[in-house]
């Protein structure tokens, strides 16, 4: 199927609410689910093009899926589409987090409440290594190939959850390297 056979956001209200869904079903942790909705189900960008997205989303300041909806938005309506697919991830979901808010002052002190958060945090875990799992054939397509990728990965698990490093000299020791030869091997 070419881009322009793909099907597309119809209108601004469609796009709103597409992903006031998103947004209302990712709590927590979306992109199994941004994964599922966008490529799977709506059919708005091939699993490479929600990879190479996502890419940049993560590299953007602020959260990874309001600025996804803002790409995606601008991609098809311009200012105003980015506007109405930010809104529509951010205005239910603001209402419910407040009420929660409100919800959780009131029985924060019981043992139940924390065991249901790490409860909650094993599930959230468990979707992130299924988006994983399932997004990890678009590497086939990476100019490092799939066992830079695989290494890649591990070493940066490794030195988060392993050595506590902090993120940032990870993202400059390993990222800016890694950047530099996917940039050469992808130069004419």
């Amino acid at each position: 199927m070419t881009i322009a056979d793909r099907p597309q956001p119809r209108s601004l209200t469609d796009l709103f609410l597409s992903f006031n869904q998103l947004a209302l079903q990712g709590f927590g942790g979306v992109l199994a689910i941004a994964q599922r909705e966008l490529v799977e189900r709506k059919r708005w960008l091939s699993n490479e093009e929600f990879v190479e997205e996502w890419s940049v989303a993560q590299i953007m300041p602020g959260p990874n899926i309001v600025n996804l909806a803002l790409m995606i938005g601008a991609r098809h309506f311009g200012l105003r589409g980015a506007m109405a697919a930010v809104a529509g991830m951010l205005a239910l979901p603001l209402v419910l987090v407040l009420a929660l808010a409100l919800l959780y002052a009131q029985f924060a002190h019981h043992p139940q409440m924390a065991g249901a958060l790490r409860g909650m945090g094993a599930v959230a875990a468990g979707l992130i290594l299924a988006a994983a799992l399932k997004l990890a054939g678009a590497l086939k397509t990476n100019p490092l190939g799939m066992p830079a990728c695989v290494t890649l990965g591990v070493a940066c698990f490794s030195g988060v959850a392993l050595l506590r490093w902090p993120l940032i000299y990870l993202l400059l020791g390993l990222g800016v390297p890694t950047c530099l030869v996917a940039y050469r091997r992808l130069a004419p």
